[in-house]
């Protein structure tokens, strides 16, 4: 198969039937293979009912349903790992990005050797102030932090060599950074391709504002996991050594005051007493708790099994057999398949 399009989505009912069209229009005229997966992350109006009727006209079609709304990341994480096509291409479902976009950056991957080109939407329709501002500032301390030289990191249409989507794990709200998961994983050839942006045809924005801060702590943790999640002693060691020296130093210059004090026969404070004493030992204890705490947390997250486990309600065009084996599948009891449950891995 050339191309399976990934299209995570929550209540986009109006949107879908218009970008099914355009895809298939596209796909046509290039004549690819194609399969367009459609997820559907908890929505609540008539996405499923509409994406069930998209199946019956065209068999190319499939789509996973999320019994509740999970993310972006747990959407693209599941779809990942069902896909067949030699290219894996990402866009959103709100008409925002042009199906028209996906031959040049077909060939980029199959013709050009590209791991991963990322769409870059030079001309924005978003709010400057809410979405194209705090764009530019993550998009700087992106490249800065992970070296690659991409202008829009967060940008929903994305082309992937197969073996990238089927390298990498997505969770929490990395799909802001997939690129630089893509780096860490080995995938160095990572190219980018100024694309069309459309104003929002039907509905709002399901992001809120609470996304910038999730992003920066998401880039931070995807860094210092990248950069030590395989050898943390790297971190912890230099760390606890500054530390440990500049908690010596402070008791040095304590203990040399009192000396110096009790030499010249001046009465000196016990140490005990000396506010210094208590604010070198106060910061230490609580500094490295809050940091260790943290990264230990990442740690223990990254490494749980149950990180990515979504509990589903119905699959479209999908057999039971065509899931990997470390999946479980739980549809409701009405449904075609029972009795089973689906843990994505």
């Amino acid at each position: 198969m050339d191309l399976s399009i990934v299209i995570p989505l929550l209540n986009e009912e109006e949107s879908l039937p218009e970008l099914e069209s355009w895809i298939v229009r596209v796909m046509e005229a290039n004549e690819y293979s194609y399969e367009i997966v459609f997820v559907d992350d908890g929505s609540t109006d008539r996405s499923w009912e509409v994406i069930q009727d998209l199946h019956v006209k065209n068999p190319n079609v499939k789509a996973i349903q999320f019994r509740r709304n999970y993310g972006k990341s747990a959407a693209l994480n599941t779809a990942f790992h069902q896909t067949k096509g030699r290219v894996v291409v990402t866009m959103d479902a709100d008409l925002q990005d042009s199906p028209e976009e996906i031959p040049d950056m077909y060939h980029m991957i199959v013709d050009e050797g590209y791991d991963l080109i990322s769409g870059w939407k030079r001309k924005r329709y978003d709010n400057k102030l809410t979405k194209n501002l705090p764009s530019k500032l993550f998009n700087w301390a992106a490249r800065k932090i992970s070296g690659i030289y991409l202008h829009d990191f967060n940008c929903g249409l994305k082309a992937y060599r197969s073996k990238v989507v089927h390298s990498i794990e997505v969770y929490g709200e990395m799909h802001r950074y997939i690129p630089i998961i893509a780096k860490w994983a080995g995938f160095r050839k990572i190219g980018e391709k100024v694309v069309q942006h459309q104003a929002r045809k039907y509905g709002t924005s399901k992001f809120g504002m609470s996304r910038f801060v999730n992003g920066f702590l998401d880039l931070l943790s995807i860094y210092f996991m990248g950069k030590f999640g395989k050898r943390p002693m790297h971190f912890f060691g230099l760390l606890g050594t500054f530390i440990f020296f500049i908690g010596f130093l402070a008791a040095l210059y304590i203990g040399i005051s009192k000396w110096v004090m009790l030499k010249q026969g001046i009465p000196a404070p016990l140490i005990a007493n000396n506010p210094l004493f208590f604010i070198a030992l106060i910061s230490m204890i609580i500094g490295t708790q809050l940091f260790l705490s943290g990264f230990i947390g990442e740690l223990i997250t990254r490494n749980a099994s149950g990180r990515n486990t979504y509990q589903l309600d119905e699959i479209i065009g999908y057999s039971n057999e065509e899931l990997p084996k470390s999946r479980i599948w739980l549809p409701h009891s009405d449904k075609v398949l029972q009795k089973e449950k689906y843990s994505s891995k």
